[in-house]
């Protein structure tokens, strides 16, 4: 089926390739799918619930039918790639998938047979009864029966990378449109990414053929890629479907780095981008849609884009007899390149009454089709037209239902599309996504000549936005025909399924039951019948399934509305997003900037959320940890002692309604708080329990930064997103984590002041006070702030500093009879002083229950403080943070449970549990923190500690929570 002269594929350089273990042979420059159709195999896969037949449908990503398990080598099988976007390779080995025992013959060919027993949602009548069965016939069948393609059940071992790029200007797509654009740009000096999803830039223009600037279509893309690529302010990125549009111009892009290839040891399989933007034009073009006609499945039934594309981008005939049935005018140009190819074309179907019947081939006008014939492969057709019934002997059906243009990323942050009758399409809403301009086909306008002029349109005022100055550009004649559409969406009053959703198996007749069974809502029709829930996720259905089932409910397209648009418009390989996230990577390991000096101390790390921190400073004759331990606590509390704290979450927020915020996410005031000063801070959840607990500083008029614990620092981050995205996404706030940004130690002890002063020039801070600071020429931030009890300070620097600085702050506490302490001598001084961490706030205690409910501010709302108040979070009857002291020289457990002495022990009489235990040698004693009913009304009484696991049963005083200085005055000091 290679035609001569036709086609941009290198003929010399042939490639081989298996397809179900048949050895056939392409040309570089194929695809998986043009090389199949070249070598004249037109069955290439089973739908998902009939097993039909199918055949490729598609040029591009949207493909629905001809997905393949590409076996790259014993532990490497991916699964459902569109054979459509696969390059061809030497020795690439394809197979098809969801068939048993051969594509040929499919046993599960059977449900075909018995698709009038299996309707859409019969699942939802069919499953429920008998109950019994669910759990031991139902889904064990489903289960095995789900899903599409196998895995290889072998670890993945190809490599994936993520990497982050910035740019001026993001062009999305390289038709005509994206080119102009980022010529345009290029041209004004901005930095211009202009990203592709195909191996080979240059969209429509390829694939129709035609003229540019008085020269071929394809020479024209050639001149303008190659200007593009010499300019060092373009990044040109071919094989990178940009996947989703995220906050403040981020886009996250998958990159198919070597899956064009030979396996490649030395490269990775993708790369997944997270690119951000000034200003972005949109050219991703528009998807041809089908026609729904009785059996408008079978293989050999394609896109008329589709045909047009292998003729003359791959030089292939997509049949020896074409027929072409279209709404609109655009498959008549295919008709006649096809005619002047050499290859026959049998008819052209239009469904319109008043079409133009004048052509180099039969025209029949009013057509419609009332079935076809060939199971494996399309043999005839039989059509109703104006002029009566005709039978039509035809290997290939080009079908056109007009064009949709490509809307999904302007729909990912809630945008919705608008309806336009005179291309009976959506099209982008206004400012649906910040700083993207939709251009070009994909807002509309489908003339060649028309994208030109809107692509730099664009690209202008994108570089008005930046502040730039876009140069002329002349722009190069080209086609500029009308677009002419009568909307056809179904075959009426025949017999005969017709199809939606190829990959889905939904037909018309399933959309109409839904609204039947008053699933009329299109998301419910969607989850009804599953449409646009299949791997193509309703490219090439959801407008078709839209107009059927707005004829059905008596409603306007418009009215019905579309179904939400997500991320990722394509699929994204789970292992590329988590790239490096396999075996000890599949949790980031986090290591602070004074590792390596805390390792040559031979410190013991420890881990502490997803980081490594030293748990102890062993010194020469210490033999336990408690000894080290003992020994730290002890020089905090007489001399200074040095910590690492760059763990803690550290949160910039900025803008003139970050102090509005802070008071909406804390249960206290933050608004009031002056600048260059500190404030502890509560934070709940929205059921009302204590999420995290910290300080925020404020820095200036409109700058915060906001410390967490680091066990919590990701799930405060997650928390300020949702209320900001929730409840105030027009308040003028922004933050971004700096956890790693700023490397901080903390400096404590009755010394502290002494070793800032041997540093240089430093303020004289109160208790919670705040100053930027300078430290040989660094800028860097210090804070008067204790989470020792001791007089305290932590100092911040720019992480790239933070080694040199312990190292330093190390050596000067030494001199003073100081030096670094770990995790366990924190803990204790932390414990001694009854301060709390996620030991104590663990997800289901409330302010009231550590003894913080009067920092819930009685003037303002803030976020759980109405469930807070519920029946139930407060009261006697709630475990309330005591301190806990054995009443003999005993170790005390966390994890234990408290009970009243000469009560049996027993889950009824359970009076409440230790969180945090540690030896305190400033007391001589063991102490603990833990929740006991009534506790505070308790302090004074004994309370027995019972620990089954340990073997541990005593009598405990219970105490107030604080153990060591009461009144404050040594940290304030």
């Amino acid at each position: 089926m290679r035609l001569g002269g036709k086609g941009q594929i290198d003929r010399s350089k042939p490639v081989r390739f298996s397809f179900d273990g048949r050895i056939y042979s392409g040309f570089k420059g194929d695809t998986l799918a043009s090389a199949l159709l070249a070598n004249g195999i037109r069955l290439v896969g089973r739908s998902f619930k009939y097993h039909r037949p199918r055949g490729v449908l598609t040029a591009g990503s949207e493909e629905p039918n001809a997905m393949v398990e590409i076996l790259e080598s014993q532990h490497q099988q991916t699964p459902n790639t569109r054979a459509t976007v696969q390059e061809l390779f030497d020795g690439l080995r394809a197979r098809s998938q969801n068939r048993f025992p051969s594509l040929a013959f499919d046993v599960m060919g059977v449900n075909d047979y018995v698709s009038p027993f299996l309707s859409a949602g019969f699942y939802y009548k069919t499953f429920m009864w008998p109950r019994p069965f669910w759990e031991k016939l139902y889904e064990p069948v489903i289960r095995r029966a789900a899903g599409l393609g196998s895995l290889s059940r072998k670890h993945d071992e190809g490599h994936y990378e993520k990497a982050w790029a910035f740019c001026d200007l993001l062009v999305i797509g390289a038709g005509p449109t994206g080119l102009a654009a980022a010529l345009t740009a290029a041209r004004a000096g901005a930095d211009v990414i202009l990203a592709d999803e195909d191996f080979r830039m240059g969209g429509r223009l390829l694939a129709d053929g035609g003229e540019v600037g008085g020269k071929p279509a394809a020479d024209w893309v050639e001149g303008v890629l190659a200007e593009l690529s010499a300019l060092p302010n373009v990044r040109l990125m071919p094989r990178t479907s940009v996947t989703g549009a995220y906050d403040d111009g981020t886009f996250g892009a998958l990159e198919r780095v070597s899956l064009h290839r030979s396996p490649a040891p030395h490269l990775p399989r993708e790369c997944f981008w997270r690119i951000v933007a000034g200003q972005t034009v949109l050219a991703a073009g528009a998807l041809e849609r089908p026609l729904a006609f009785p059996d408008n499945d079978r293989p050999g039934i394609m896109m008329a884009g589709a045909v047009r594309a292998y003729l003359n981008r791959f030089g292939v005939a997509a049949g020896k007899r074409v027929t072409l049935v279209a709404n609109n005018d655009s498959a008549r140009a295919t008709a006649r390149q096809l005619m002047a190819a050499g290859v026959k074309v049998a008819a052209i179907l239009d469904t319109r009454p008043d079409a133009s019947a004048v052509e180099e081939c039969p025209v029949y006008l009013d057509a419609t089709i009332l079935s076809t014939t060939g199971r494996k492969g399309l043999t005839s057709i039989t059509v109703s037209h104006s002029g009566g019934t005709s039978r039509i002997e035809t290997d290939c059906l080009a079908m056109s239902g007009g064009w949709n243009p490509t809307v999904h990323l302007t729909c990912h942050l809630n945008g919705r599309p608008v309806w336009r009758e005179d291309i009976a399409a959506f099209v982008p809403a206004p400012k649906a996504v910040p700083r993207l301009t939709p251009a070009g086909a994909c807002n509309g306008t489908f003339s060649t000549a028309a994208c030109l002029a809107e692509g730099a349109g664009a690209a202008r005022a994108a570089l008005a936005a930046l502040g730039k100055t876009a140069p002329d550009i002349d722009l190069p004649q080209a086609e500029d025909a009308p677009y002419a559409i009568t909307p056809f969406w179904q075959t009426p009053d025949v017999s005969g399924r017709q199809w939606l959703d190829f990959a889905n198996d939904v037909t018309t007749k399933d959309v109409k039951l839904s609204a039947q069974e008053n699933f009329a809502s299109v998301e419910h029709m969607k989850r009804y019948t599953t449409q646009g829930m299949a791997p193509d996720q309703g490219k090439n259905s959801n407008v078709g399934a839209l107009a059927v089932l707005a004829d059905a409910t008596g409603r306007g397209i418009p009215q019905t509305g579309t179904t939400t648009f997500r991320p990722p418009y394509t699929p994204v390989s789970i292992a590329a997003m988590g790239a490096g996230g396999r075996g000890a990577g599949f949790a980031p390991q986090r290591y602070m900037t004074s590792d390596q000096a805390s390792r040559d101390r031979g410190a013991p790390m420890i881990e502490a959320g997803l980081w490594y921190r030293p748990g102890y400073f062993p010194k020469p004759g210490e033999t336990t940890w408690r000894e080290s331990c003992d020994r730290e606590v002890m020089m905090v509390r007489a001399s200074v002692g040095v910590a690492d704290v760059s763990t803690l979450g550290k949160i910039d927020i900025q803008g003139k309604d970050a102090a509005r915020f802070l008071d909406l996410v804390y249960t206290n005031t933050f608004s009031t708080l002056p600048t260059g000063r500190v404030r502890y801070g509560l934070m709940l959840r929205e059921d009302g329990h204590v999420l995290d607990d910290g300080t925020t500083a404020r820095l200036g008029e409109n700058h915060y930064l906001m410390t967490t614990t680091t066990a919590a620092a990701g799930l405060v981050m997650r928390h300020l997103d949702f209320v900001h995205q929730a409840f105030c996404a027009d308040w003028d706030v922004r933050f971004i984590s700096v956890t790693e940004t700023w490397a901080q130690f903390a400096i404590a002890g009755p010394k502290a002041r002494e070793l800032l002063a041997t540093l240089g020039d430093m303020p004289d801070l109160p208790f919670m006070g705040v100053a930027p600071v300078t430290l040989g020429g660094v800028a860097a931030r210090l804070f008067r702030i204790s989470f020792s009890g001791e007089q305290g300070y932590e100092l911040a620097v720019p992480t790239r500093y933070g080694e040199a600085l312990f190292r330093d702050l190390l050596a000067r506490a030494e001199t003073m009879g100081g030096g670094p302490y770990g995790m366990e001598a924190l803990n204790v001084l932390r414990i001694e002083k009854g301060f709390i961490t996620h030991a104590e706030i663990h997800g289901r205690t409330t302010a009231f229950d550590i003894g913080l409910e009067k920092m819930v501010s009685a003037k303002k709302d803030c976020i759980g403080k109405a469930a807070a108040a519920r029946p139930g979070m407060v009261g006697a009857e709630r475990e309330q943070l005591v301190g806990l002291k054995p009443v003999t020289d005993a170790a005390l457990s966390a994890g234990a449970h408290l009970f009243t002495p000469g009560e049996q022990v027993k889950r009824e009489t359970d009076q409440g549990y230790v969180t945090s235990v540690g030896y305190s040698p400033v007391l001589k004693s063991w102490l603990g923190l833990g929740f006991l009913k009534n506790g505070r009304a308790r302090i004074g009484e004994r309370i027995r500690l019972v620990d089954h696991l340990r073997g541990i049963d005593l009598l405990c005083e219970v105490c107030d929570p604080v153990f060591h200085d009461k009144e404050g005055v040594k940290l304030r000091g």
